[in-house]
């Protein structure tokens, strides 16, 4: 692996020449977040800012995900540990401030279903290609939180306020094809072509002139930093308060039970 890759295991970052391919990498677990995969997503931005190589990036999951959000014992520590809580807070701000100051273009590969904090990774993208077979997601709401990493503050840009409100405070799914008609998706692609369409379109925009593409990325995101700035202060403070509520914790043990029986079930049905 040369200078220009880095690999921590839950995060692997590809490539050579001017694309570099981030890659969730916790297949088995769908690439839901955990403390390792959550500090490098705010630690990758700035390698790959400063690597002048980089041209584009393409944002993608292993496996058959792109990321089911948080890992449950993940979230488990951040309600229980309120010293963790804090730094968990402050480094999800992070990873939304640095993905919209990010200047290259970001590609997101949606493979797979995009919940809560992946959904959030992919509508902060530039672009998004989207399998077919997958959804978008944000459960904040039904798990009993603020839904402050990405969902409240991006969502109203991609769609109208009012569908956003009704997605959020429901958590209902979004197929592909309504994510694409919503505006959550560029283009849905069948499956196999997710990964080579988001890499294609990554080539194209390295192609660009650098100063042209850096600077009307940054113009055009200038609306989104100023929206996103209204309402992170809040929306992360209350997030914080909301994980450290008794009803948090009673959703999360009751959505781990019924996932554990269903695994039984499943196991026992093999």
């Amino acid at each position: 692996m040369d200078d220009n890759n880095r690999d921590s295991g839950v995060l692997l970052v590809e490539g050579t020449g001017s694309v570099r391919t981030v890659t969730m990498n916790r297949p088995d677990w769908m690439n839901a977040v955990n403390e390792e995969l959550h500090s490098e997503l705010a630690d990758v931005w700035a390698g790959l800012r400063d690597d002048d190589e980089v041209g584009a990036v393409v944002l993608t999951g292993a496996g058959r995900g792109f990321s089911a959000g948080g890992d449950m014992d993940f979230l488990n520590r951040v309600s229980n540990d309120p010293d963790f809580r804090y730094r968990t807070m402050a480094e999800a701000r992070r990873i939304v401030t640095e993905l919209i100051a990010f200047p290259k273009p970001v590609i997101a590969a949606v493979n797979g279903p995009a919940v809560g904090l992946g959904c959030s990774l992919a509508v902060l993208s530039d672009v998004v290609f989207m399998s077919e077979r997958a959804f978008m997601a944000d459960p904040h709401v039904t798990l009993g939180l603020v839904a402050a990493d990405g969902g409240a503050l991006a969502w109203p840009l991609a769609m109208s306020m009012l569908r956003a409100k009704e997605y959020l405070l429901t958590g209902d799914r979004i197929d592909a094809a309504t994510a694409e008609r919503l505006g959550m998706a560029n283009h849905v692609v069948p499956a196999e072509e997710v990964l080579p369409s988001a890499h294609a379109l990554a080539r194209r925009l390295a192609d660009q002139p650098k100063q042209a593409l850096r600077d009307t990325k940054r113009a055009l995101n200038m609306h989104v930093t100023a929206a996103v700035g209204n309402v992170i202060d809040f929306a992360f403070a209350a997030e914080a308060e909301t994980f450290a509520l008794p009803t948090f914790r009673e959703q999360l043990d009751s959505y781990t039970t019924e996932r554990n029986i269903g695994n039984s079930r499943a196991a026992a049905s093999s």
